[in-house]
């Protein structure tokens, strides 16, 4: 069973998260490998941030556009 979940977060952490680069709120997620997401809802500049050991990697440079 993998820990790398999004959902494991308590739900408090999940409601104050935003995209540092666009401000919008995360989503739970899926990556093209499987593996779990946090996908801004921006229209204007849609990305991802991977969640690595079920802590979201909320850095510009590790996202990648929807």
């Amino acid at each position: 069973m993998s820990t790398d979940r999004s959902e494991a977060l308590m739900p408090w952490v999940r409601e104050i998260l935003r995209c540092p680069v666009t401000g919008a709120t995360l989503t739970d997620g899926t990556g093209p490998d499987g593996e779990p997401e946090l996908h801004s809802t921006s229209r204007e500049r849609p990305l991802a941030y991977p969640v690595r050991e079920g802590i979201p990697v909320l850095l510009a440079s590790d996202a990648r556009q929807l």
